[in-house]
């Protein structure tokens, strides 16, 4: 059969058949209905390897996610396409926007703290795109579970920190089994950084540097010192999120114990706080994220591990309890807010025994009543359900039910989301124990699922 060209008619036609259904797929799946410039030039790009260098919160996932996507044929039984993160959470992160927009491939998530059965059943039939940590893939690897020989895109996000010392050799055994890349897509929102390791076979890369762009965030932000009259800065943390308007706030401190100790005392003082860091079960740190983003406890105290890589919906304000302790640590906090076209407001509690940094500039400074006409409040309600998708319970499923059987009308049933083997949907939380009467004792799908209200 004779080559084709690069330019052959029925391959260009193809190309812009598949452009097409990405795009539909993005905006009727994701709702967007137009992509940004650094997505646009990530899309037109035809560079064997990219080095993509881009802002927290500015679409990087779905950038390299369109040009994954533009990289792979045909499903035919074997993995084409790999995506390595540095954490689970971003590992989750991304798993829920590429499912999305690949649409007719089969994509599947590996990461620890994930059924490890369910993993290994959810290799047969054999994916399209696998998204993982390194260990957890390297795992697989061992076992036998996947091959990846033939794979032919990778994409390392956050390469920065994928490469660094704690993954470096994971990274490398991992390479060694994929000898036969036609594409590799690299990402981060810090930096270049051109000390690539030689395993890596990365030449010359294209380099999309947006990270220009960055200044931009920075002007929808504002930067407020909140002084604290006392070294221990709680008694002022807790005035300044009784000022604070409804919505969305992080509370950054540097030590689990920090997060723990601030979390049980807002607690105490009647505030809905979560808390999440990397001493807690993964299931709690997902529950962590899911009842800040629904709205059940709308604010969240947390370690820097919380400062990149997670999908968190409009924050509004980013509180500094302790010190960033670098500036790439400030910019990723602060990214959490003023994504996309959103405005935020970045406070910091200082004391006489900090040292601010230089980097740290302050549009204003603020001294907190203790009083909002608008406070920070609860308005949902989260119903836990022990069953999901392995019991083939879906989201329509669950928002039916709790409008047939629960009395809830459509705009009441908030976001729902279903895991393995569970599932939680958000509801008014004046209704909550009402709802919870009426769902409780029936079935759902003629199926007896344990209905509870999820608490922190």
């Amino acid at each position: 059969m004779a080559k084709c060209s690069d330019y052959c008619y029925l391959c260009i036609k193809a190309d812009n058949m598949k452009q097409s259904v990405i795009l539909e797929n993005i905006s009727s799946r994701l709702g967007i209905s137009e992509l940004n410039p650094m997505q646009k030039e990530m899309m037109s790009s035809q560079a064997r390897d990219v080095v993509l260098l881009s802002p927290t919160g500015s679409g990087k996932t779905l950038a390299f996610t369109i040009a994954m996507l533009q990289s792979l044929v045909q499903p035919k039984g074997e993995v084409q396409a790999v995506v390595i993160a540095p954490s689970r959470e971003l590992v989750m992160q991304i798993y829920r926007v590429v499912r999305e927009v690949a649409t007719g491939y089969k994509t599947v998530a590996f990461y620890g703290g994930h059924s490890m059965t369910d993993e290994k059943n959810s290799l047969n039939p054999v994916p399209d795109i696998i998204i993982a940590t390194p260990g957890r893939l390297l795992d697989h690897i061992n076992r036998k579970l996947v091959d990846l020989y033939n794979t032919k895109v990778l994409v390392l996000d956050e390469y920065d920190k994928a490469l660094e010392l704690g993954f470096h050799d994971e990274m490398r055994k991992i390479l060694r089994v994929m000898p036969n890349l036609s594409r590799t897509i690299l990402t981060s929102a810090t930096r270049l950084d051109d000390r690539l390791p030689e395993f890596m076979k990365v030449k010359s890369p294209a380099v999309l540097d947006f990270l220009s762009a960055a200044a931009k965030p920075r002007e929808r932000m504002s930067v407020v010192q909140v002084e604290s009259p006392a070294r221990d800065k709680v008694e002022t943390l807790v005035d300044l999120l009784r000022s604070l308007p409804n919505g969305r706030v992080i509370v950054f401190v540097n030590h689990r114990e920090s997060a723990s100790r601030l979390f049980e005392h807002l607690k105490k003082a009647g505030l809905p706080v979560g808390v999440y860091h990397g001493a807690l079960d993964q299931v709690d740190r997902e529950k962590a994220i899911d009842l800040l983003n629904n709205g059940t406890t709308p604010v969240l105290v947390s370690t820097d591990l919380g400062a990149r890589g997670l999908d968190i919906e409009e924050v509004k304000s980013i509180i500094h309890y302790h010190m960033p302790l670098t500036e790439e640590t400030w910019t990723h906090r602060n990214g959490r807010t003023a994504r996309v076209n959103a405005t935020g407001t970045i406070y910091v509690i200082t004391s006489e025994a900090d040292n601010i940094p230089e980097y740290m500039v302050f549009d204003r400074s603020y001294v907190p009543t203790g009083k909002s006409s608008d406070p920070i409040r609860a308005d949902r309600a989260t119903l836990y359900f022990n069953a999901g998708k392995k019991e083939k319970i879906s989201r329509g499923d669950i928002a039916g039910f709790l409008m047939k059987t629960g009395g809830l009308l459509a705009d009441e049933v908030g976001r729902i989301i279903v895991r393995d083997h569970s599932a939680i949907a958000a509801i008014p939380a004046a209704k909550a124990d009402m709802v919870l009467r009426l769902v409780f004792p029936e079935k759902i799908k003629g199926k007896r699922v344990k209905i509870s209200l999820l608490r922190n």
